[in-house]
């Protein structure tokens, strides 16, 4: 028989940004009823997420201070023609961890999982099961949008934990191993070392297409993984992941693409650093930030969540500017000395550039000198993004 469950607050979607707002409403109003809605099995699904420590303002760690899985004190670059080490923490968060921590904040009732949802308003969810929930807020956070909205490249990755024969002697992250063979646009290799002989390793592409084949990545990595003299005794897991690269578009139309009214957060408000796809940093910024207002009516969260994505996006324009350069201007194999100019620049123009805070300084920095792309090429590509 069909029941009515009601509650403070729904979160539609146990993914990412939908786990943190749990968490930060759970840690700043515990004694709110907030119910997690998600169609899965566990919360987090298959991943793992990564970040800088810069992309965390001070005030807003404790969100993530349960979840973190590994933390390093730096990590490494390498071009064909310049390698460095960066002195910037970096930290991983494993899916198991996210829902582990997610789930110790709430009650077990209020996680729903299995829940497979029909409709979303304002103030209610309606289930496949026939059960309904009633809130005084709804808040959807199910993923992107319809993405045909914007103007996009893509960022596209299969990644594998390895088990290896014998320690690899690893001590920190390469975030980029661009000296792999340039395919399908900008091609690099990620490694994190979760410990002496687990090494997460993910091929990696800035590419024109969404289109990605697991078998020939898989034969990659395995390639990778023997240039390294690395042994694997086996593969622990494996997840895949096409993150948009936003050139531009329409943010009213992606915005309401996904239903009007309703509160969002995450790639469902387009909320992504638009130079990487990644949405960990603005899942927090925005969950501290709904986690500390008092109405959490419908209306309320849907104009809080909608201003701060608009807003979000505006200020990134410059963002999409340089991916519209190094998209349109830049031959797919030659994207790689685009960023292997930028892993030049000082240290604090990188950190501030991946938390989305470049300042004024840092855009002149990033655009001066010897182009990496031709001129006229250059400035075509920047006609009509928004």
């Amino acid at each position: 028989m069909a029941s009515t469950i009601r509650c403070d607050v729904a979160i539609v979607g146990g993914g990412l940004a939908g786990g943190l707002l749990a968490l930060a409403l759970a840690t700043r109003q515990p004694e709110l009823d907030v119910r997690l809605i998600e169609a899965g099995e566990r919360l987090g699904g298959n991943h793992v997420w990564s970040f800088f420590g810069a992309d965390i303002a001070k005030t807003d760690r404790w969100l993530l201070t349960p979840l973190v899985s590994h933390a390093w004190p730096g990590y490494d670059v390498a071009f064909p023609g310049h390698a460095r080490t960066l002195a910037q923490p970096y930290y991983s968060i494993e899916s198991e961890r996210f829902d582990a921590g997610v789930r110790a904040a709430l009650p077990p009732e209020r996680v729903m999982l299995g829940a497979k949802v029909l409709a979303v308003s304002a103030t209610g969810v309606a289930l496949q099961s026939g059960d309904r929930v009633e809130a005084t807020g709804v808040v959807d956070a199910r993923g992107a949008g319809d993405l045909s909205r914007l103007e996009l490249g893509w960022q596209k990755f299969l990644g594998r934990e390895l088990k290896l024969a014998a320690p690899h002697g690893r001590a920190q992250p390469t975030v980029m191993d661009a000296r792999v063979p340039q395919l399908d646009g900008y091609r690099f290799v990620y490694t994190l070392p979760f410990d002496e002989t687990r090494m997460f390793v993910e091929d990696t592409y800035f590419s024109d297409t969404s289109k990605l084949t697991a078998a020939t990545l898989r034969k990659r990595i395995d390639t990778y993984a023997a240039a390294q003299g690395w042994q694997v005794a086996d593969v622990l897991r494996e997840e895949t992941g096409v993150l948009p690269i936003a050139l531009g578009g329409d943010f009213d139309a992606y915005w309401h693409s996904s239903g009007r009214g309703v509160a969002k957060v995450g790639m469902r408000a387009g909320l992504f650093q638009p130079a990487t796809g990644y949405s960990l940093p603005d899942a927090v910024r925005l969950a501290v930030r709904i986690a500390d207002t008092r109405d959490l009516s419908g209306a309320a969260l849907h104009d809080l969540t909608h201003d701060h994505a608009r807003a979000t996006w505006r200020d990134r324009r410059f963002y999409r500017m340089l991916n519209a350069m190094l998209f349109r201007a830049a031959d797919p194999p030659e994207r790689v000395r685009v960023i292997e100019r930028f892993y030049r620049l000082g240290p604090g123009v990188v950190r501030r550039f991946y938390s989305g805070r470049s300042t004024f300084g840092d855009k002149a920095r990033i655009l001066i000198g010897k182009p990496p792309v031709p001129i006229g090429r250059a400035l075509t590509a920047l006609r009509g993004v928004s």
